[in-house]
């Protein structure tokens, strides 16, 4: 059975139908892992206790694989309990993975800030928090713009996952055509193809807001 480019074309309506949720997922979950991940890296700096259990957790989350936590949430948490629906165990799982990735980038992008910065703050008697939000803040985002962009992408990329806690979601959509028609090639290759362009949308984007952060700093 050869490949329709016919069928192919009439999967894409279904599959569209289907990229809002995938975006929301993606979206949320940059969010999420990237609100976590800064409080993981804040945590681990302020050494001690707490110090300690935030390297151990950033370095625990990374060591396992994703589908891992989306089955613990989906699958484990019941026996405690504990009932989410797919949708929200998805941008759990997602963002609970990425923030250990996301904790390493924020690290990278706050130690390549010159040392004299936080130190001027101080000397100006700046608070921690004064000094995180106007001084450590602007010109770290300026550093983790291109990796973070990258993540964002990942993120896209990982959420096909979703498919198998049932998550109506464009690859979800896909096999929904697939096990109807018993034809997987046309409609997996019309959701790679609309990831493959989200992708390079957002890779474009990301490189944007780079050159403008780049050019607002040497401003």
């Amino acid at each position: 059975m050869g490949f329709d480019p016919a069928f192919a074309l009439s999967c894409v309506p279904t599959i569209l139908s289907a990229i809002g949720t995938t975006l929301l997922v993606a979206v949320v979950s940059c969010f999420g892992a990237a609100t976590i991940g800064f409080l993981f890296e804040m945590a681990r700096r302020l050494g001690g206790i707490a110090g300690i259990a935030s390297g151990f957790a950033i370095d625990f989350i990374r060591s396992t694989p994703v589908l891992i936590w989306l089955y613990f949430l989906y699958f484990v948490l019941p026996f405690y309990g504990i009932r989410l629906g797919s949708m929200t165990v998805g941008i759990m799982g997602l963002s609970l993975y990425y923030s250990g990735y996301l904790a390493e980038v924020f690290k990278a992008g706050i130690d390549a800030i010159p040392k004299g910065q936080p130190e001027a703050a101080r000397a100006l008697s700046l608070s921690r928090r004064d000094t995180v939000i106007y001084v450590i803040a602007p010109q770290m985002m300026r550093n983790i713009a291109a990796p973070l962009g990258n993540y964002f992408v990942s993120i896209l990329k990982a959420t096909p996952y979703l498919a198998v806690l049932a998550v109506p979601d464009m690859l979800g959509r896909a096999f929904d055509i697939a096990s109807e028609t018993y034809r997987y090639a046309e409609p997996l290759v019309v959701a790679g193809l609309i990831f493959l362009a989200l992708a390079l949308l957002i890779s474009y984007g990301v490189k944007r807001l780079e050159r403008r952060l780049l050019a607002g700093g040497t401003r």
